[in-house]
């Protein structure tokens, strides 16, 4: 199961890479559940979340956000003057907030219109796949579905296009996708067709069959996110995602990290 640490070392490591910053940021539940954390009694916990707002405060477009955001700048105020923390905690939280103090810098021109993903080396042993879930109605469904995909070994990411009741998924390149049906079939409350494009560019839909394969209990891999332009399109074991990035922000592990965040330590 997700753990405090284990969600705020996560988040840092996204957060190391200056393309995954801003996405950080906009999600609504990532920064308030690291201000939580700032009052998390773990030292690691604390250290690790310190160190994710630094990084995401080397964004200058963050600033304001992080700033006004409930929370912040008392936490790290409190920080600063709580007993029996170690130098490098303290020390951490003085740049973060001296940092949030001053005006943000004006962004880069070439910068400003860039679309955000959160990208790492790994690519070449994954694809993704686009399912239509009959049943994806509501939030409370997709939470549902949620939880069946993070439960299978080989999900890496997965994003929701609430409208279109569709989903697309960066998995291994070794996961059958029949893999996926079986733990979406297995919420009895949801179904998946696969959503391929044919020999002249037309959306079709494949029908899956539950492969048997039981989910594990926990998935330990860190989230890959592909860039659109990148989908393979005519493979039949592929599929096509059409939503923009920030709509997709809302239905990835961000959302699944930031749910937690929400349902473990807000009072």
């Amino acid at each position: 199961m997700m753990d405090a640490l284990s969600v705020v070392t996560q988040l840092r490591d996204l957060a190391s890479e200056p393309q995954n910053r801003e996405p950080i940021v906009q999600d609504q539940g990532c920064l308030p559940g690291l201000v939580l954390f700032l009052d998390h009694p773990d030292p690691q916990v604390l250290f690790a979340t310190l160190q994710t707002l630094r990084y995401l405060a080397e964004w200058p477009r963050n600033i304001p956000t992080m700033k006004n955001e409930l929370g912040m700048m008392v936490s790290l105020e409190t920080l600063q003057e709580r007993a029996g923390l170690s130098d490098d905690i303290t020390v951490l939280s003085r740049e973060v907030y001296d940092i949030l103090s001053v005006p943000p810098a004006p962004p880069s021109p070439e910068r400003r219109n860039r679309p955000q993903f959160f990208l790492n080396s790994s690519r070449g042993k994954n694809k993704s796949v686009t399912l239509l879930i009959q049943g994806l109605d509501s939030t409370d469904q997709r939470g549902v579905c949620e939880e069946a995909l993070l439960r299978v070994k080989g999900v890496i990411s997965f994003t929701f296009q609430m409208a279109s009741k569709r989903c697309t998924i960066r998995i291994r390149s070794d996961l059958p996708t029949e893999t996926l049906a079986s733990a979406i079939a297995a919420t009895k409350v949801l179904s998946a067709q696969q959503v391929v494009r044919n020999e002249a560019g037309e959306e079709v839909l494949l029908p899956l069959y539950a492969s048997g394969v039981e989910a594990r209990e926990e998935n330990q891999m860190i989230p890959d996110y592909l860039p659109e332009d990148e989908s393979p399109e005519m493979d039949r074991s592929h599929a096509v995602s059409r939503t923009a990035a920030k709509d997709d922000a809302s239905g990835s592990w961000l959302s699944s990290a930031a749910s937690f965040l929400t349902k473990t330590f807000y009072w």
